[in-house]
């Protein structure tokens, strides 16, 4: 049995899967086996799998307040036990001071950020590692003069068929004064991490994404947002990042169309879609929840439970742990609501009003430029067995 040391290779590699991503970060500057064994790509994959099954946390977008009365971005932590956060030291320069940094989705480790104007950044917040997208390969103009360009749909996920990571952006063109509310047409475009650029689809965008809190949302293999399709029924759009192609999943019939004064908000929960509504404003708000038992079954969706109602709080923000759902405040103060024991507890976790964005998030060691490849020479590129 081979030896590392005083421990059995097998042990070894045991302890070095259970430690933090910053801990393994300092572990590559030991040796140059170290080095390649940490960076080899089976053993990325393999820490992966153990923070899958054991260390998932939320990360946490908020805004704080300088002493300028300026506001910033910080991405922090939420962790399992007792609730625990972090702040992460992550430099975020260029959308540090950016009121409408969106948090786009989260991909083995790595999450996607936009102000949905000029860059997209992905950043893997545990490695420190960040990269700007090249920019898009869809011109900047319509051929048709009175046309408007604008970005309305930002997603990220993962392709299970190429095993990288991908961005796919709507551009809609707006007629300069079009009373129809709704854009003459959309073009998409692909960035993946396997190719490190961008491609245009030749696919018609079957409804055009609206805004909606908290809804945006990656799962199943697919990204989906709210959307208005062209009868004008409220639908979620979803974009297969393996086949690259949109698909309209209606919302459940039960609900009341263009209804403004209620909310709709979309999350993942015990593996399935699960859509949340509520009352736009109020100081007592109820939350209504639907869980789409066959994804894409208008008639499987079914209602399981109603929160509340509950005074000052805003909106959901994630399901967590299954039971525990994270709230926003109204006063700014994150709050978590126990299903079970339906009780409500307040966490030492404060923002600008109305600035919370979150993502359920595992650490990873994975590149956000799609390396992760073994070293060559010596015997540094041994392979990485499972222990």
């Amino acid at each position: 049995m081979e030896v590392i040391g005083d421990l059995p290779r097998e042990l070894f590699l045991e302890i070095l899967l259970r430690l933090p991503v910053e801990s393994l970060m300092r572990c590559k500057c030991v040796c140059k086996y170290w080095y390649a064994l940490i960076s080899n790509p089976k053993f990325i994959e393999l820490h992966l799998k153990y923070n899958c099954s054991n260390n998932v946390c939320v990360l946490l977008k908020r805004c704080l307040l300088t002493c300028l009365g300026e506001r910033e971005n910080m991405l922090s932590l939420v962790c399992s036990s007792g609730f625990s956060f972090i702040n992460l030291d992550v430099d975020l320069s260029l959308y540090k001071k950016e009121p409408c940094l969106q948090l786009l989705g989260h991909c083995d480790g790595i999450i996607c950020l936009s102000n949905y104007r000029d860059d997209i950044v992905l950043c893997n917040p545990a490695t420190r590692e960040t990269m700007v997208l090249p920019e898009s390969c869809l011109p900047c103009y319509s051929s048709i003069s009175n046309l408007i360009p604008q970005t309305s749909a930002l997603g990220f996920g993962y392709d299970a068929r190429t095993h990288h990571c991908k961005v796919v952006r709507i551009v809609s063109y707006w007629e300069e004064r079009s009373g129809s509310g709704l854009p003459h047409h959309s073009r998409v475009e692909v960035y993946s991490l396997a190719t490190g650029s961008w491609k245009e689809l030749n696919v018609k965008v079957p409804a055009h994404v609206w805004y909606s809190p908290c809804f945006e949302t990656y799962f199943n293999g697919a990204f989906h947002w709210y959307a208005i399709d062209d009868n004008r029924d409220e639908v979620i759009l979803s974009f297969h990042m393996g086949n690259e192609e949109f698909q309209v999943i209606p919302m459940p019939s039960a609900l009341s169309l263009y209804d403004y004064s209620m909310c709709r908000s979309l999350f993942v929960w015990n593996g399935r879609i699960a859509l949340v509504i509520y009352p736009r404003k109020g100081i007592e708000k109820s939350f209504q929840i639907y869980v789409m038992k066959e994804y894409g079954v208008r008639e499987s969706w079914t209602k399981i439970l109603t929160i509340g109602p509950l005074t000052k709080v805003e909106m959901p923000l994630a399901f967590w742990k299954n039971d525990e759902i994270l709230m926003e405040g109204s006063d700014g103060l994150v709050v978590s609501y126990n299903l079970k024991t339906q009780e409500l507890k307040d966490l030492p976790i404060y923002g600008v009003p109305k600035s919370f964005a979150t993502l359920v998030y595992i650490n990873s060691l994975v590149s956000v430029k799609g390396g992760n490849r073994m070293l060559d020479g010596d015997n540094t590129g041994e392979n990485v067995s499972t222990p």
